[in-house]
């Protein structure tokens, strides 16, 4: 398989919340979990309500907010949830930075200030 990704990703276990508008059309507010992270993305658990590839969702991270778009979901393990990859707007600041710079991530602080 080839490998797609720009950056290295954290693994981590953090809460966070997502909210957004689902398929059906209906506003929604979750707590989730993000089990890695990157400066561009994230993957998330335990999203319970229907989003689909392309859908915009905002995600609340210790207090910092951004938009992200939703690449692909997939079923998990138990088939009620669902896992998420999601990708950062470009526009909006990373919410989780300063935990990348405490888990010692790999990326240069050129590409960090570029990306902000």
């Amino acid at each position: 398989m080839i490998e797609r990704r720009h950056e290295p990703r954290t693994l981590v276990d953090v809460e966070l919340l997502i909210w957004g508008v689902d398929a059906r059309g209906e506003s929604f507010l979750r707590e989730v979990r993000a089990r890695d992270v990157s400066l561009r993305g994230a993957l998330l658990s335990g999203v319970d309500t229907e989003v689909r590839p392309g859908d915009l969702i905002g995600i609340l991270y210790a207090g910092k907010s951004a938009r992200f778009r939703v690449v692909w979901i997939r079923y998990d393990g138990t088939g009620d949830k669902m896992q998420a990859a999601v990708h950062r707007v470009k526009a909006d600041p990373c919410p989780w930075l300063d935990l990348l710079a405490s888990e010692g991530a790999s990326w240069s602080a050129a590409a960090t200030l570029a990306e902000i």
